[in-house]
């Protein structure tokens, strides 16, 4: 028994292994998420493609730039399999049962957003602890992360505003619009679903 305890003791956790492997699986995330957003802003049902995909579709790859070069100033090589694993198997979702076995369904639309709007809002999960690292760990620059969680919010924003509108031409194409957001009060602090959490006690 006294073996086991020392043994455990032994295995306490590495922070620097640990966020080696946080920042390859959002570098594999962000893979998956470019190839997601150029074929949202492609596939669009012989209509012109909405211009904040087109932007986004860049903002997608210069995040990913962005979490390379911090990468690399914290000494973190990037494992690029599992990124291509990643990818692969985002090919595959395309496959998913969405009412139509041919043609392109609206409801891809819907999914699509979704996807794009959950994985913005684990980007922004990213930014934000990282900005917590820096405060140990002046090889970031806290300014480049804080702006990239900035604009990560703003993508946050605007694909909740696409994905209500491709729920309301799939799903209910009869109800009212929904009315545009005030900017009077400016951005709103995009909310993690970790905010919601109300504890019990």
């Amino acid at each position: 028994m006294l073996f086991d305890r020392d043994r455990s003791r032994s295995r306490s956790p590495d922070p620097d292994r640990l966020l080696r492997i946080y920042l390859n699986d959002h570098y594999a995330g962000s893979a998956a998420g470019g190839a997601l957003a150029r074929r949202a802003a492609r596939a669009s049902g012989g209509r012109p493609a909405d211009p904040r995909l087109r932007a986004l579709v860049g903002d997608i790859a210069d995040d990913r730039q962005s979490l390379v070069r911090i990468m690399t100033a914290l000494d973190v090589p990037v494992m690029r399999l599992r990124a291509l694993v990643l990818r692969c198997a985002e090919t595959v979702g395309r496959a998913k049962l969405n009412g139509r076995l041919v043609t392109r369904s609206p409801l891809s639309d819907v999914l699509e957003r979704e996807a794009l709007l959950l994985a913005a809002q684990g980007k922004l999960a990213l930014w934000r602890a990282l900005d917590e690292v820096a405060r140990g760990d002046d090889r970031i620059d806290v300014d480049t992360v804080r702006r990239l969680a900035h604009r990560a919010e703003r993508q946050i924003q605007q694909l909740e505003e696409l994905r209500r509108a491709a729920v309301a031409a799939a799903l209910a194409p009869g109800a009212r619009p929904a009315p545009p957001r005030s900017t009077a009060e400016g951005p709103r602090r995009a909310r993690l679903p970790c905010d919601r959490v109300r504890w019990v006690t």
